[in-house]
């Protein structure tokens, strides 16, 4: 059995808004549980998933996300490019991403991009308050959020079918537990799909960026794809991200105190690793 188990402390008011789970070359999603909770599923409008909104009826809400080893395909949403604050480049990124690609390749991007960000997590975002992605010309600071981000709003530009995936990263040291979210990204070039993690190579101390899911040792699970959300039900417009549960309520979003567990490591190592140790 492969599950994550999320366990929300209720300690606010609000409901908490979830995602349901995604299948993605890291494995299939098969079904997610709710203990602790009434819940509604309400439809996103704009990338074709849905949203868990979720009424406590206990002290701690549990979702379950049972999932297996089976490669599958992302969803075709998830590669479709959409109107968003979070995904849509200035001119001068577009064109500077335009011409990288043209000359480098997919590849040559990411390095360009790899150049651009130290990692690391700070308050305020190099797009805060801006209508579009900014073209970057030095170095700046920036979690995986912030570098892919970056990464997606200039291959997309570049005509470049490039998705944002959000999930679990789950560390070999750890097996059974994590803190919190990770994101990466997928790209399809006739027909064949790379995934990027640029944040998990800087975080080991280089930036000679190959692709692949777990360039830094582990595993991963997919629990939703792209930026900008769009829940009109909810009174959610263009939201950049419906990742881990977060609380939801009239003074707006808040995040949830999480408690993270894996159930069946060597599974996901065996299926996700053992082609990659092989080479």
């Amino acid at each position: 059995m492969i599950e994550i188990a999320v366990r929300v402390a209720v300690d606010q008011a609000g409901v908490l808004v979830a995602p349901v789970g995604l299948s993605s070359p890291a494995g299939r999603c098969l079904d997610v549980t709710v203990d602790g909770a009434r819940q509604e599923v309400l439809e996103e409008a704009t990338l074709g998933q849905r949203v868990l909104v979720l009424t406590p009826t206990a002290e701690a809400v549990t979702l379950r996300y049972a999932y297996d080893a089976v490669p599958a395909a992302y969803p075709e949403p998830m590669f479709v490019p959409h109107r968003s604050r979070y995904i849509d480049p200035t001119p001068a990124l577009a064109s500077e991403a335009r011409e990288i690609v043209a000359a480098r390749g997919v590849a040559g991007f990411v390095d360009h991009v790899t150049r651009l960000f130290e990692y690391g997590h700070t308050v305020e975002k190099f797009y805060e308050g801006a209508e579009a992605i900014p073209q970057l010309c030095d170095m700046v600071t920036g979690s995986c959020v912030d570098i892919n981000t970056y990464l997606v709003s200039g291959l997309r530009a570049a005509g470049v079918a490039a998705g944002y995936v959000t999930g679990y990263f789950i560390p070999a040291e750890k097996r059974t537990s994590t803190t919190d979210m990770h994101c990466w990204v997928a790209t399809r070039v006739d027909g064949v799909v790379a995934h990027w993690d640029i944040a998990h190579h800087l975080k080991m101390g280089t930036r000679n960026v190959a692709p692949g899911l777990n360039p830094k040792p582990g595993v991963r699970l997919a629990l939703s794809h792209s930026m900008g959300w769009t829940v009109p039900s909810l009174g959610v417009e263009d939201v950049k991200l419906l990742t881990e549960p977060m609380w939801h309520s009239g003074d707006g979003w808040a995040r949830a105190a999480l408690d993270i567990s894996l159930t069946g490591y060597d599974l996901l190592d065996a299926a996700q690793n053992a082609a990659a140790l092989a080479d």
